[in-house]
């Protein structure tokens, strides 16, 4: 049996459950349309869930609501805004909400790459497995 190999190019971190806000819209619509939440995230995508699945290839954007370190000033961005494919959907078609992953395809603002990139390497998040 061979080794599995890591097919992601960006170590993953864990969110703090049901803390951590995220928005989804198609890119048919001008408003966000499903609230749900992140459980983690790396600098190439994030695992969440919602209410609504997509189906993979899906293309959406999403708005990423950050916790805030405790030094952070109220004053500083929190959310992170991109643009992202679904890559994987949990179908097991059990009642609740659908769990997902997307991979950023890219950001929407220069400072939201940035924005993330800081909060997942500030050393608060503990690595996923």
């Amino acid at each position: 049996m061979s080794p599995t190999r890591e097919r992601r190019r960006f170590e993953r971190y864990e969110l703090p459950a049901m803390y951590t806000r995220l928005s989804v819209r198609t890119l048919d619509a001008d408003e966000f349309q499903w609230d749900g939440h992140a459980y983690d995230i790396s600098r190439g995508g994030v695992r969440f869930e919602l209410d609504r699945g997509f189906e993979p290839g899906t293309p959406v954007a999403i708005r990423l609501d950050l916790p805030r370190a405790p030094a952070e000033r109220r004053t500083e961005p929190r959310s992170v805004f991109a643009f992202a494919n679904i890559v994987w959907i949990d179908d097991d078609d059990d009642a609740g909400p659908a769990r997902m992953a997307a991979v950023f395809t890219r950001f929407a603002r220069p400072r939201d790459e940035e924005l993330l990139r800081k909060r997942i390497l500030c050393g608060r998040y503990a690595l996923a497995a």
